[in-house]
């Protein structure tokens, strides 16, 4: 009798999410937002319906107005993240591979870490001003944490035998860099450029709210001002937009980066 061959069984495939099933839940929220402003709970001054916020948004697309304050925080985000992700790789990498530097930086790191970056904004101002600056520099200091933390803990968790192997050979740090502490640390890095940029845009919309002269953080706090509920709502709309279009992009990165790493 012919013996069975054993075989392992199969890994299940991965589930797609429909489009349509991750649409159910905005579509329920404006809805019931809808149902709210009709129902007459909170006066229009308080509450205004999806409608008239998407209505406010065409007007101010059609004059403009929109799309300036977009360019000038997507500007202000673009110049401090890339500011601060650079610093923030380099400072993490260095404390990483130097005792010396570890011991006389990290415990300062870390304890600066544990504050709110929101809480630097008096400081900032007082150093800076409320010109374009501050924006930027708020921005450089969101970014500039969670990517030295993700840069130490990467290059931390390469083996230390690949380390060693690379001094007994006597490996250049250009050929070190490349060729073993990027593709070893890439994934931890990635998500920690994933963190910086969702944080960094939160961080910029409060900003702006409180010191700024154009950028959606400012346009929402004219509306606040000028008791204008639907721009209020119409900035909420299109900064949380941003921010989830940034998400999804830096979570697309992340995974092109896992596949790369487990190639």
């Amino acid at each position: 009798m012919a013996s069975t061959a054993l075989r392992a069984p199969a890994a299940p495939a991965p589930r797609r999410q429909s489009p349509l099933a991750s649409l159910l839940a905005p579509v329920v929220l404006l809805a019931l937002w809808q149902l709210l402003c009709l129902s007459g709970v909170f006066p229009p001054q308080v509450l205004v319906p999806p409608s008239e916020v998407g209505r406010t948004l065409s007007q101010l697309a059609e004059t403009g107005e929109l799309q300036r304050h977009v360019g000038e925080s997507m500007a202000r985000l673009a110049l401090g993240f890339t500011i601060g992700a650079l610093a923030g790789l380099a400072f993490g990498a260095a404390i990483a591979l130097s005792r010396l530097a570890e011991a006389a930086l990290a415990p300062f790191f870390f304890a600066v870490w544990q504050v709110p970056v929101i809480a630097f904004v008096p400081m900032l101002v007082i150093f800076l001003g409320i010109d374009e600056q501050f924006k930027v520099a708020i921005v450089v200091l969101a970014a500039f944490f969670p990517v030295a933390l993700a840069a130490f803990d990467g290059v931390r968790g390469v083996p230390g035998a690949w380390l060693e192997v690379a001094r007994v050979y006597r490996t250049r740090l250009p050929d070190l860099v490349l060729r073993i502490l990027v593709p070893a640390t890439l994934p931890a890095v990635v998500t920690g450029l994933r963190v910086a940029l969702t944080r960094a845009w939160v961080v910029l919309i409060a900003a702006e709210l409180l010191a700024a002269d154009s950028g959606i953080g400012q346009m929402m706090e004219m509306g606040r001002q000028m008791f204008r509920i639907d721009v209020v709502l119409a900035g909420v709309v299109v900064s949380g937009v941003i921010g989830f279009l940034l998400d999804r992009g830096a979570k697309a990165v992340e995974r092109r980066a896992s596949r790369w790493r487990t190639a």
